[in-house]
């Protein structure tokens, strides 16, 4: 049984719908979860943010917080980036820090938080340079990406699955970091 601090961050992309289960799953690992979402998966998830930091026991940030205001999560001692947006990724990758959870996965790079990032890309993003880049970058700065045989793998343009996304693979491999940190 995993015990810590897991930051639980989600894009806006279809499996984040799934996240009050995956956030059970990770309580029952032993994980203290705390969730942050892109600004557009905080509007879309909005009518269940107060649920879900009742889950959690913390407020659910999609936004810096200003100057003064005191930080409200514990320490990470593990990141989970899933599902993590075209945008998302690439914005990652090259510093670009405009939301919250990629400020916070940026800035953890520099801190060594272990991080584990899944993809939730179709086809045609994934035929984008630009993705592969990125994930070479994220990669050699020591995050575990999960993309490929044994994580995410790109469906047709407009054929999701968000219940096929492999979650468990994702949990796994933060737990995994956590036993080797």
């Amino acid at each position: 049984m995993t015990s810590g601090t897991l930051y639980l961050f989600a894009s806006a992309a279809p499996p984040a719908f799934d996240v009050a289960r995956v956030i059970e799953t990770a309580q029952a690992d032993g994980w203290d979860v705390c969730l942050g979402l892109t600004p557009t998966a905080a509007r879309c998830l909005d009518e269940s943010l107060d649920g879900l930091a009742a889950m959690t026991g913390h407020p659910v940030r999609s936004e810096y917080k200003l100057p003064g205001q005191p930080d409200v999560w514990p320490e990470a001692d593990v990141i989970l980036f899933a599902p993590a947006t075209f945008n998302s990724i690439n914005s990652w990758a090259l510093g670009i820090t405009s939301s919250l959870v990629v400020g916070v996965v940026a800035e953890g790079i520099g801190k060594g938080i272990p991080t584990v990032m899944m993809p939730c890309v179709n086809a045609a993003y994934a035929r984008h340079r630009q993705l592969d880049r990125s994930v070479t970058e994220l990669r050699e700065q020591g995050v575990t990406v999960l993309y490929g045989d044994g994580g995410f793998e790109p469906n047709p343009e407009g054929s999701g699955k968000p219940k096929a996304y492999p979650w468990d693979a994702a949990l796994a491999a933060a737990r995994e970091l956590a036993e080797r940190a």
